[in-house]
């Protein structure tokens, strides 16, 4: 018998041996069928390898032979599952330090091809156009078809200044477009806030990444001190938000709501089901918000939204989210390599599964571009006044009227929502929601 048929037939036989020596009969017997199929399966690949290995018109590389066979058997599982090489295990870990060399792209694999979740904001994805569900066909000419996820993410990562073509298809267009891009050091700023009108403030997240819940603290008391009234709503911007660590989409959510339960996580496992309850606090945070998603908002962007509006915290305002709703577990493995593997199913505080579903704005709004913007007002300038009539009444006398000349950061933020048609209906309703508070009736 080959030395490798050997090995597989001990690996085997000891499994079966550590299985079976304290269960039940009932059990034993099931497990029995089980693993005489995992053997059998075992023996097949155990086969085919000798058969490679003897037979192959070159001495193949066992390395990659083994590697490619991992690869093969975690892509029939999910599109979030993948084995990760060395080289890509630290990859991944310096991805989450939030700072690396690419092209600013989150990506997935949708119906077996390469898709773009979202481009992250800043980055040179971002500036090249690319959008949500854009799919790349090919990078630097080379076919992503069968690529895995790690293995494309690698060829888009690089040194600075380096460039990289893509060949993207878009929906609505027909022809496949092709953009060359220069590759920068991404470093990622996840929180940004800005005032947009008296009270009334405005946060961005990008992504979630370490320290991203310290940072949003620090930019709610920033405007809380730039408003002395107070806050009187926030509009908390989730918009091609692709996710990104699980601990900071929790303490992203406990922020706003005092005590209950925020996501939970179900799996084959007693470990694999988790509880993420937020906690009491002696001055909870109680202005209204509206909270902006759409198509590009995956995975914990998803986790905060569905949290705050199963408690009626939040309004969930935009179109549709991407439907990420699975827990990827890394897990180590001998030589530097890791697995990462999708372990559990999150769920909101009602118990939806957002899975392949989404989060559904309560109140649907759909981007529109600038020009549109421009049009509705043009087609406001056309509707006739009182002022517009000839010999019309003037008030004798009118008391001059000093306006305050717009500091330049209210002058950006009268551009930003001119320009951003969600924005500008979230901050309508929460300025509608403050008058109506403040009115009282007798």
């Amino acid at each position: 018998m080959p030395k490798n048929q050997k090995l597989l037939l001990l690996i085997t036989v000891v499994v079966l041996i550590l299985t079976f020596g304290s269960r039940s009969t009932l059990a034993q017997t099931a497990d029995l069928s089980a693993n005489q199929d995992t053997y059998h399966y075992l023996k097949l690949f155990s086969n085919v390898l000798t058969i490679v290995q003897d037979n192959y018109v070159e001495k193949p590389n066992q390395k990659k032979l083994i590697y490619g066979a991992i690869n093969g058997m975690i892509s029939q599982l999910d599109p979030h599952s993948s084995f990760l090489t060395p080289t890509e295990y630290k990859e991944l870990q310096v991805e989450t330090r939030g700072k690396f060399g690419g092209l600013g792209l989150e990506i997935t694999i949708k119906n077996h091809i390469l898709t773009v979740v979202s481009p992250l904001e800043g980055t040179p994805a971002d500036k090249a156009g690319i959008k949500a569900n854009d799919q790349i066909l090919k990078i630097d000419n080379e076919s992503t078809q069968g690529m895995s996820l790690m293995q494309a993410v690698q060829k888009m990562r690089g040194p600075k200044g380096s460039k990289v073509k893509l060949t993207i298809l878009r929906k609505g267009i027909a022809k496949p477009l092709q953009m060359e891009l220069a590759r920068a050091i991404i470093s990622i700023k996840s929180v940004k806030s800005m005032a947009l009108a008296p009270g009334i403030g405005y946060v961005r997240i990008s992504s979630f990444e370490s320290g991203t819940a310290r940072d949003l603290h620090k930019a709610i008391e920033k405007l809380q001190a730039e408003n002395p009234g107070g806050l009187k709503g926030l509009i908390l911007d989730l918009r091609n938000n692709p996710g990104g660590l699980l601990d900071q989409a929790v303490e992203v959510s406990d922020q706003f709501l005092n005590g209950g339960l925020i996501v939970y996580t179900k799996g084959r496992l007693p470990d694999q089901k988790m509880r993420f309850d937020a906690h009491k606090k002696a001055h909870p945070l109680t202005f209204p918000m509206v909270v902006l998603v759409n198509g590009g908002s995956a995975s914990a962007s998803e986790i905060v939204a569905g949290a705050l509006q199963d408690h009626k915290r939040a309004i969930i305002m935009g179109t549709q989210t991407f439907g990420k709703g699975s827990v990827q577990t890394v897990i180590p493995l001998s030589g530097g390599a890791a697995l990462r593997l999708t372990t559990s199913l999150y769920y909101t505080p009602s118990g939806r599964s957002i899975q392949a579903e989404g989060i559904t704005p309560n109140i649907v709004v759909r981007r529109t571009s600038p020009e549109a913007a421009k049009l509705d007002k043009s087609d406001q300038r056309s509707v006739i006044r009182e002022i517009d009539l000839p010999h019309h009444f003037k008030e004798q006398n009118p008391p001059a009227v000093k306006k305050a000349k717009p500091s330049p950061a209210q002058i950006a933020a009268q551009k930003f929502v001119a320009g951003d048609n969600q924005v500008r209906r979230a901050l309508d309703l929460l300025e509608g929601y403050q008058i109506l508070a403040e009115t009282q009736y007798r």
